[in-house]
């Protein structure tokens, strides 16, 4: 599990600079490559995004000017490697309502962890296939798709027992050699009722109240 030390707690006020800083989608998706993959150069990040080592080069400076990143242990004097300073960026839902700035990065950072799945998918996807994976994880890898109806307290308290649970098995597989980064993307997002005669919503799932039987 995450330790407080692990985290970036993100305020509004305090923060609205390195807010507005981590806006920009290749600045979000830099941060979450130096976090699940390690350390790495701007040039071997402008491979993997398509970018150039110079747009890389640039938006690295600015995380690390905001103190998101920072510079790694070099394996040569030839060029800087970065590593991410936090494990985690998170923020109080509440307070980002406070102004356009911190609403605009709450949406943004939400997308880019839809984003982050379907990315997530592919490589799972050809890890199995192509045999990086043993074929134990198969039954146990899924994606949920359910719809249950809940109060607000009850959505609280779902979040505060998956807590209290992932850091329990993460403590517990910490040393286990037969263990492998998990990407456990889980979302909560109330909805309000439609009006029967709303047009058709294209943002409705083709199944409901589905998940990967086991």
């Amino acid at each position: 599990m995450v330790s407080e030390e692990q985290k970036r707690v993100l305020d509004p006020e305090r923060d609205a600079s390195a807010l507005k800083a981590l806006t920009h989608p290749l600045r979000i998706r830099l941060l979450g490559m130096l976090r699940q993959d390690g350390p790495a150069t701007a040039s071997e990040l402008a491979v993997r995004t398509g970018e150039s080592s110079a747009s890389t080069s640039y938006h690295l400076r600015v995380l690390a000017k905001y103190a998101f990143v920072t510079e790694a242990e070099h394996r040569d004097g030839r060029e800087r490697r970065w590593q991410a300073v936090h494990s985690v960026t998170s923020w109080n839902n509440k307070a980002m309502e406070a102004t356009p700035g911190s609403r605009a990065y709450v949406s943004l950072s939400r997308r880019a962890q839809i984003e982050h799945l379907e990315a997530s998918l592919a490589r799972h996807e050809a890890d199995i296939a192509d045999g990086r994976l043993g074929q134990e994880w198969v039954e146990p890898s899924g994606i949920n798709d359910l719809m249950p109806r809940l109060t607000p307290e009850s959505l609280t308290e779902l979040w505060e027992v998956l807590d209290r649970k992932l850091e329990e098995l993460t403590t517990r597989d910490a040393q286990d050699p037969r263990a492998a980064q998990v990407v456990l993307l889980t979302a909560g997002l109330p909805l309000a009722p439609r009006d029967p005669g709303a047009e058709e919503d294209t943002s409705a799932p083709a199944v409901t109240d589905a998940e990967d039987a086991s």
